[in-house]
């Protein structure tokens, strides 16, 4: 409700400072003063925010999630890599002593 009223306050003082003033002075102003409510509006939460520890319980929450989903695929991948391995052991030459 406040930033209601701080905005019907901006818009009024963007009226008369177009009346009163020079365009380019009106202007500034009116650039300031909607710069200065836009910031308040994005800061007004500012501080209610959860502490660094709790979004990173939420972030390790998630990546152990998505590593149980993926333990599947995982598996598959370790095999293929495994019979990879197997079959370059297999085909690779014999070392030879110099």
């Amino acid at each position: 409700m406040r930033i209601v009223i701080w905005g019907a306050l901006v818009a009024a003082v963007s009226v008369l400072a177009f009346r009163l003033l020079d365009p380019i002075v009106a202007a500034f102003i009116v650039i300031l003063l909607v710069t200065g409510l836009v910031i308040a509006y994005v800061a007004r939460d500012w501080d209610q925010h959860p502490t660094y520890e709790q979004r990173e319980a939420v972030r390790a929450r998630k990546r152990a999630e998505k590593w149980d989903r993926n333990q599947a695929a995982r598996d598959r991948d370790r095999a293929k890599w495994e019979a990879h391995q197997a079959k370059q052991a297999r085909s690779a030459p014999p070392p030879t002593d110099r």
